[in-house]
């Protein structure tokens, strides 16, 4: 069973940064298609995909980030970060960590089983 911690949430003003950490416990890149993502979720919207990493360093972003995120590992394949720039009031959503060894659709919450308890990333002036 992976566990997932997330850290590094808080409230900024627009046009600030933040990075969001998640250590996992017992992750590895096993196969081509496992991967570490961050999702999130504002009050009375879907949750939706925001990056992903997955083995061999393959990325991808939501839309919305592009241009304004970096999703990369630590020194160690079992700590993921999400770097934020020009934060948007858009982006108030609590952000959760999330991986899964056999993704096939990455942006889709249901390809991954195992899931962090989330940080709040709140963005207002």
């Amino acid at each position: 069973q992976v566990q997932l911690m997330e850290s590094g949430g808080g409230s900024v003003q627009p046009g600030g940064s933040l990075r969001l950490s998640c250590i996992a416990s017992e992750w590895t890149y096993r196969y081509s298609n496992s991967c570490m993502a961050w999702f999130r979720q504002a009050p009375g919207k879907e949750r939706e995909g925001v990056a992903v990493l997955c083995q061999g360093g393959w990325t991808r972003y939501a839309g919305s980030m592009q241009g304004r995120a970096i999703i990369s590992q630590g020194n160690v394949e079992n700590i993921l970060f999400l770097q934020i720039h020009t934060l948007k009031p858009e982006d108030t959503a609590l952000y959760t960590c999330a991986a899964d060894p056999y993704v096939g659709t990455w942006s889709d919450y249901r390809d991954y089983r195992y899931w962090g308890r989330g940080t709040q990333v709140t963005v207002s002036s």
